[in-house]
């Protein structure tokens, strides 16, 4: 049987329009943090229980600084807004040192073997991955209306960090997404002739401003699920855009196929497109803005794997050999 303290805060999280994976991840460390206390009540526990907590994970679990950060996130979240009673800036507790992985990076044959081998529906996906750069979600709640076909890029709305920002495009796919626009379109006028179709999702806020937009074929999803499903918020009949986990297992079957062996996600095309762009000469600020970091220490990252060696060290075995 479901807490009926989670499913309150999840309803608290859904009215305020949280994003499904954020109330996902902070309902998981929620409920973590209450079985790790014996299932006390968060509101028994006190900042020293939350340090005691992230020492654990940080000591027993040995999880990584972000991993750590994010259940921080969500216990600030719950004794802030559910608790009404915020956490301390000055908390002392054992911060993980386990620094995050280096990305996995694809040579460009490995790029083309993969786009070959790539079940069809998912292809153009997949490239747009790759070729803007794009978070897997980023590329999957694109409207028709984000493509900029006069200025070749694609507008992203409140990606991480509900930031906005224009990325480039390739040529090659204007063609394409011309076609994948037609698909849409067909769905769409016939989705018209339901009777209880409720229109595309669109957040609250424009809703409210935009009425009509939900029922407009410039809002619907560029990538939509082949079939219309019931919202489960509003109980409303609507055309959501494909499963993510769909793309997912098309992408690591791509790579099983194509003989790659290296650990392929999605998030991997995202990682070759930053570190191929350094590679032929970009300036780090411009992916920065194309990735959408915050700070230009993330994009650094991926300056390890550049042509001239780690950092532009050059091994002194090539000067022997």
């Amino acid at each position: 049987m479901a807490s009926i303290f989670l499913e309150s805060i999840r309803d608290f999280m859904i009215t305020r329009r949280y994003a499904k994976r954020t109330i996902d991840t902070y309902q998981y460390w929620i409920k973590f943090y209450i079985l790790y206390h014996g299932k006390k009540h968060p509101a028994q526990l006190a900042e020293s229980e939350v340090e005691q907590f992230l020492s654990y994970l940080s000591n027993q679990r040995n999880v990584a600084m972000k991993t750590q950060a994010t259940a921080l996130n969500a216990l600030v979240f719950l004794y802030r807004h559910i608790i009404s009673r915020p956490l301390s800036l000055e908390m002392n507790f054992n911060k993980s040192l386990v620094s995050p992985k280096l990305p996995v990076v694809l040579t460009r044959e490995e790029i083309q073997r993969l786009l070959l081998a790539m079940d069809p529906k998912y292809k153009l996906i997949a490239q747009i991955l790759y070729g803007s750069g794009l978070r897997l979600m980023e590329a999957l709640r694109l409207r028709v209306k984000d493509v900029d076909y006069d200025y070749v890029s694609l507008m992203i709305w409140q990606g991480k960090g509900n930031k906005n920002r224009r990325v480039t495009l390739a040529l090659e796919l204007l063609p394409l997404l011309r076609s994948q626009s037609h698909l849409v379109n067909d769905y769409w006028h016939r989705d018209k002739q339901a009777t209880d179709y409720a229109g595309v999702w669109l957040a609250n806020a424009l809703a409210r401003k935009y009425p009509a937009a939900p029922y407009e074929m410039s809002w619907q999803y560029l990538f939509p699920s082949a079939q219309l499903s019931m919202d489960p918020e509003s109980k409303k009949l609507r055309r959501h855009h494909i499963d993510e986990t769909t793309v997912r297992k098309a992408i690591k079957q791509a790579a099983k196929l194509a003989k790659i062996q290296k650990n392929v996600t999605c998030h991997t095309l995202r990682h070759s497109f930053a570190t191929h762009l350094l590679e032929s000469g970009a300036d780090i600020r411009t992916v920065q803005e194309q990735l959408g970091h915050s700070d230009v220490r993330t994009t650094q990252i991926y300056t390890h794997v550049l042509q001239q060696g780690a950092n532009g060290v050059i091994s002194p075995l090539s000067k022997i050999l």
